[in-house]
């Protein structure tokens, strides 16, 4: 496990992804490369072969189709070969009934993980034979400008919501497009707040309704919406 003195610098919200080449279940990588003009979900799971990732990677590839629609590229990575991952792709797809066909990072010299700071420090059954630390349960959401735009972290105790992963997707494009913030538990389809950076007299020429609760909790739907 890293010291202190070696844990590289936190990546925060708006930093740059951080470029790399790895080797994957699909052939070699150029992160850049592989984010292309796309969005991009990079994930990381503890180790092939345990029971949450398992479900976890059969859950993302059946999301994978909605990811698709919205311009998303998935890739997983974990500290383990490309032989072990091609392996457990197969109990992956026989346990969960789906088809994996994203990409997954062999980084078994945490290379990666280091990068990113997905290393557990916490845990200390989350190790290797050599007592080496895994990888935690990390989401990063990288914009086509590959900015990163999200970064989730739990403990390998903890199976992901990948709903919640596919709804923070959504708010951060339909913000993009429609320069606006979403609310607690928003869905689309439901209202949206207008930015405060925008007056409420701009507000309702823009939008096809404005509903102010407070000068600065401003309300609205948008065109289309269900």
């Amino acid at each position: 496990m890293a010291s202190e003195a070696e844990r590289p610098v936190p990546l925060r919200l708006g930093s740059i992804a951080p470029n790399f080449k790895a080797d994957t279940t699909k052939g070699p990588i150029d992160f850049h490369e592989f984010i292309g003009d796309n969005w991009v979900i990079l994930f990381s799971h503890p180790e092939d072969y345990t029971p949450v990732c398992t479900t976890e990677l059969g859950e993302m590839a059946r999301l994978e189709p909605e990811f698709k629609k919205r311009g998303v590229k998935l890739i997983g990575l974990s500290a383990n070969t490309l032989s072990s991952h091609e392996g457990w792709i197969k109990d992956i797809n026989d346990v969960t009934g789906s088809l994996v066909e994203f990409p997954i990072i062999a980084d078994k010299e945490r290379k990666v993980a280091y990068l990113y700071d997905m290393i557990d420090y916490q845990d200390t059954t989350n190790v290797d034979e050599k007592g080496i630390a895994f990888t935690i349960r990390s989401v990063f959401i990288i914009d086509p400008k590959k900015t990163i735009r999200t970064i989730l972290s739990y403990p390998a105790s903890t199976g992901r919501n990948s709903a919640e992963i596919l709804r923070v997707v959504d708010s951060l494009q339909t913000g993009d497009k429609h320069k606006v913030t979403t609310p607690i538990n928003w869905v689309p389809g439901d209202d949206v707040i207008v930015h405060p950076s925008i007056k409420t007299e701009d507000a309702q020429k823009i939008f096809p309704n404005v509903r102010v609760v407070k000068p600065y909790l401003r309300f609205t739907s948008l065109p289309n919406s269900a």
